[in-house]
């Protein structure tokens, strides 16, 4: 047994557990009878809202399982950048850290991989 198998799978579980918790309040947002969300890319709040599901809820879940891992990352990637450079970049660093935290999750399991307990390994 590789125990760098099971550091990718502890990364990929861990980073997208706790990224799972931002999207659920954003999933539940997203049916609320009125949608009130940010807009910082000019797309409209109701499309924002729905790639930040798709980013922090439903990728997540795929990374957990290792299916299309690599492809998977990219989204919470994205997100991360515009939370860094757009939505807090005139915040304190106390603000930034989080979304720099999992950029830098994601990015590692972007470019190691999901390692040999996953489906795309199967």
């Amino acid at each position: 047994m590789k125990t760098s198998d099971i550091g990718k799978l502890i990364l990929r579980i861990s980073f997208s557990l706790l990224m799972l918790t931002h999207g659920w309040g954003k999933l539940n947002r997203l049916f609320a009878d009125e949608v009130k969300f940010g807009d910082p890319l000019g797309i409209g709040s109701v499309p924002t809202l729905i790639l930040a599901v798709f980013a922090e809820f439903i990728a997540p879940i795929l990374i957990i399982l290792g299916f299309k891992t690599r492809w998977a990352s990219l989204l919470p990637i994205v997100t991360m950048c515009v939370a860094l450079l757009i939505v807090h970049v005139s915040d304190p660093f106390n603000r930034q850290e989080l979304p720099l935290l999992y950029l830098a999750g994601f990015a590692a399991i972007a470019l190691i991989g999901p390692g040999k307990y996953s489906i795309d390994k199967r």
